[in-house]
């Protein structure tokens, strides 16, 4: 079984994943998924409005606040996993 180390680990990679998907999809499917983008999305506009920073700037911060709340809900779906396994 995997360590909780190894876990965080996988759930993070996860959750960058579905984060990066989430940014490729938007344009393609003319922004249909964007409330499944709103934990990141918010958080950039909070920093936009308060640094007045660049798009990327935002960009950026919405992927890395969705990638770790994505990620923890893996980490989560994946604790419950290694339990429901040593049971």
């Amino acid at each position: 079984m995997p360590s909780v180390k190894a876990n965080l680990i996988i759930a993070l990679a996860i959750g960058a994943l579905i984060s990066s998907g989430l940014l490729v999809l938007e344009p393609l499917t003319d922004y249909a998924f964007l409330s499944l983008e709103w934990p990141g999305v918010t958080a950039a506009y909070f920093f936009w409005g308060a640094v007045g920073g660049s798009a990327f700037a935002g960009i950026a911060i919405s992927w890395v606040v969705n990638a770790l709340t994505y990620g923890l809900g893996a980490f989560a779906i994946l604790s419950v996993l290694k339990l429901l396994r040593a049971a």
